[in-house]
């Protein structure tokens, strides 16, 4: 039944905790699995399917790095990373690196196994909440990506933002505590940068270079 299972490569320091790990996760998902200190980044082969779980506690980036690249040169590789801290440092990770699963050092042993048989069929391992993070982060830096190109501060880019969700001018100075007239002297500056000349323009280049925009909430006054 060995043969059948894809094998797991646990990447991390050999001490006699990991090595226990290594056994419990072979006992519980019987399958092969090898125990690979950080520095034997070409000590992976080429199986048909296998699983590469990187321990981040004993891993700095430039070896993060390597071990994807690694992965990235097996035929049919799966590259996951447990012992993180929360969901912040998953964000970050997953921002630059391409990871099919994630495990925090909260997570039960049975948790973790449910979640590795799921990566050895192919099927990723990510919470909910952790993709809604993802998006959001690429949202925003989708927003940054356009800043250097068209050379809008953030300011502008909040007030063109409101515009494209159909904000007026006195709407747009309610939500960001500021006058009207400083609202026009920002939308004379954004038409001027962006290269339009009307208010249906603007929206227009709004959403086909920011996106469609979220609905404008309500705003909400104290009673």
């Amino acid at each position: 039944m060995l043969l059948e299972n894809p094998p797991i490569h646990l990447v991390t320091e050999s001490t006699p905790q990991s090595q226990l790990f290594a056994d419990y996760l072979h006992r519980q998902l019987e399958c092969a699995v090898s125990l690979l200190t950080p520095r034997m980044v070409g000590r992976p082969r080429g199986e048909s399917r296998q699983l590469i779980l990187l321990d981040i506690d004993h891993l700095e980036e430039a070896t993060l790095h390597a071990w994807q690249l690694r992965a990235a040169e097996l035929p049919d590789a799966f590259l996951a990373a447990f012992n993180l801290c929360d969901e912040a440092q998953a964000v970050e990770l997953l921002s630059s690196m391409h990871l099919q699963g994630i495990f925090y050092r909260s997570d039960s042993l049975e948790l973790i196994c449910k979640g590795l048989s799921l990566l050895r069929e192919g099927k990723p391992w990510l919470s909910r909440s952790l993709m809604a993070r993802l998006l959001e982060y690429y949202r925003q830096r989708q927003l940054n990506v356009y800043r250097p190109t068209c050379g809008l501060t953030q300011r502008e880019l909040e007030i063109i933002g409101l515009l494209g969700a159909g904000a007026s001018n006195l709407e747009i100075a309610d939500r960001l505590f500021v006058s009207e007239h400083t609202v026009k002297s920002h939308l004379y500056n954004i038409f001027r940068k962006i290269d339009v000349h009307s208010r249906g323009q603007a929206i227009n280049w709004t959403r086909r270079h920011l996106g469609a925009p979220p609905p404008l909430p309500e705003r909400r006054y104290p009673e």
